[in-house]
């Protein structure tokens, strides 16, 4: 008979349990040091332990270590060659570091160790293409995807965000024929909505395309309500932490050199960023987030901030050096300038002023009728962008913006350049050129070439931006102007421009 494995000792095994729960709570502290060191003496005794390896991989992620995660993960796999969990990890983070075909063979090797009826492997590739540019090839999978699961209704809303529906579409009639059914969980008409809503505005119908947007919107709201209060004293605390604080930036450089492009979403910070981005001495960083992360990592004690002042020189030049390498990590840039805009680096221009070396900050602006419709349009996921699924919220949450920019203007004259949406896409390239002379970078013909966009694209304006500049944009909005009259109404009397 076959000889039956030997038992552990049980004080080895609760001695590895604890190591274990000791690395997961240092992790969940990121006290990261202390976790890889947990984790590291598990495998000295279980080389094999395929969840420390998974930390180890997190661990490298988080400090910066891009090749060592991708390494870990990569175990990971070898470790558990059934898995398709493990081949998602690994194409998720070999796109992260632009291995885009190890990425898409990734994802290739998940839908074949996947059951037949899986749907995520083949979704997330989509996507993935997607993100590439890649639309015709996505295209393809969704269509095959929505034939086989035509009640999963995120793959419409995924599916949209990447092509134009022709009237008579297959795919159409099959929403029509969802949105119809009674019996349709609210969750899943919420993406529904938002998808057909958008196939109806493709093709023409842009009353019917409001209803149902009204309906969406509302199951939103109703899943992720909006607390103005909440809001407010969020943005309250966040100024008073910077209120007293010298705003003097700080001497030396920081390789990349960051340029934070703010806005409210839909406004078009995705375009300005990627005018930066197509510079050969530049790259995209997308919503990056890294800014306030790592000051709520290194500077928050039980829910408070610290203030601005308070903070030393030599804990400022260690969170600039953490922010360059996440900086690196994300985009491979080792110098030159990288774009982060990350919606709530709006609330906290002092501290990037006073933290960060050589940073420049780029405000874009845009109509608050053609940021409100185009809100209304799109589905954020559940709990980022509650304010967007109320007229009055977005009317609200538009004006605070403007209050936070003009008081960062006041407080540092002559330092945020202002980049109107409006102005853009009618003359690009004088507006083009004023913002590449701030961000410091010499004019190149290929900044306006949409077909010069490099990387990964991850906002919903993943295809806009793709296309060339259009003017046409401008005022899209006054096609819905009767629809908009609760927005109208809630911005009252205050000036559009």
């Amino acid at each position: 008979m076959p000889l039956r494995p030997t038992p552990r000792p049980r004080q080895a095994a609760t001695g590895l349990q604890g190591t274990l729960e000791a690395g997961r709570k240092a992790f969940a502290e990121a006290r990261f040091d202390r976790a890889r060191a947990c984790f590291e003496t598990i495998l000295k005794s279980a080389p094999t332990h395929a969840e420390s390896h998974v930390y180890l991989s997190r661990i490298a992620w988080e400090t910066g270590d891009a090749a060592q995660s991708v390494a870990q993960l990569e175990r990971v796999a070898a470790l558990s060659p059934d898995s398709p969990r493990a081949q998602l990890a690994l194409a998720e983070r070999y796109g992260q570091v632009g291995e885009t075909e190890k990425a898409l063979a990734a994802y290739d090797r998940a839908t074949a160790l996947s059951p037949a009826k899986s749907i995520a492997p083949q979704a997330e590739k989509a996507r993935f293409l997607q993100a590439l540019g890649r639309f015709e090839e996505a295209a393809a999978i969704f269509r095959k995807l929505i034939k086989r699961h035509p009640g999963e209704a995120e793959l419409y809303s995924i599916f949209l965000g990447g092509t134009r529906l022709p009237k008579g579409d297959p795919v159409l009639r099959q929403m029509r024929k969802l949105w119809a059914d009674k019996t349709l969980p609210e969750t899943k008409r919420m993406h529904l909505g938002f998808a057909l809503a958008k196939a109806l505005d493709d093709t023409g119908d842009p009353d019917k395309a409001m209803a149902v947007l009204d309906r969406a919107n509302a199951i939103q709201k109703s899943l992720a309500p909006y607390d103005r209060a909440a809001r407010d004293s969020d943005w309250l605390a966040m100024r008073d932490a910077q209120a007293d604080a010298d705003l003097t930036p700080p001497q030396g450089r920081m390789t990349p050199r960051p340029v934070i492009v703010c806005g409210l979403p839909r406004s078009g910070t995705t375009l300005v960023e990627q005018i930066i981005g197509r510079h050969d001495h530049a790259r995209a960083g997308g919503e990056m987030g890294h800014i306030l992360r790592v000051a709520v990592r290194q500077f928050e004690r039980e829910g408070v901030m610290t203030p601005l002042s308070q903070i030393p020189a030599p804990e400022r030049a260690t969170y600039a050096a953490t922010v360059a390498r996440l900086m690196t990590r994300d985009t491979g840039a080792t110098e030159g300038v990288v774009t982060d805009k990350s919606i709530r680096n709006f609330q906290m221009l002092g501290w990037i002023r006073a933290m960060l070396p050589e940073a420049r900050i780029v405000i874009v602006t845009r109509d608050p009728r053609a940021v409100a419709l185009s809100m209304w349009r799109n589905h954020f996921q559940i709990g980022t962008h509650r304010y967007a699924n109320d007229w009055a919220d977005i009317a609200d949450e538009i004006k605070r913006f403007r209050a936070i920019i003009a008081y960062w203007k006041g407080r540092m004259p002559g330092v945020i350049h202002e980049v109107r949406y409006e102005d853009l896409v009618s003359e690009p390239e004088p507006v083009a050129r004023a913002l590449l002379e701030h961000v410091g970078l010499e004019w190149q013909d290929r900044v306006l070439d949409a077909a010069a966009t490099k990387g990964t694209v991850q906002t919903l304006s993943l295809a806009q931006v793709r296309a060339p500049i259009s003017h046409a944009r401008r005022e899209a909005w006054r096609r819905y102007e009767t629809r908009m009259a609760p927005f109208i109404a809630a911005w009252g009397d205050e000036t559009w421009d």
